[in-house]
């Protein structure tokens, strides 16, 4: 089953999706649409990916935060 929607998009994703449809990668804009919110729907946020994380192993303690920024200073953030 299929619902048909009227949406509003910014004009550069507009012009992304005709040309995959364009360029043969899509059949048509609207299964570009459905493909890019199915990929949505599927994603964690890397705030979900990292409570888990914490819910399995335990938050990072002192130790841990300490060295993750020692090594974040060593790559010039």
């Amino acid at each position: 089953m299929t619902t048909k929607i009227a949406v509003s998009l910014p004009d550069h994703l507009v012009d992304e999706a005709r040309d995959a449809v364009a360029t043969g990668r899509v059949a048509s804009v609207s299964a570009y649409v459905a493909e890019a919110m199915t990929e949505k729907s599927r994603r964690l946020t890397l705030a979900e990916v990292l409570d888990e994380m914490d819910a399995e192993l335990g938050a990072p303690d002192e130790d841990a935060r300490a060295r993750a920024e020692r090594a974040l200073d060593a790559l010039g953030r």
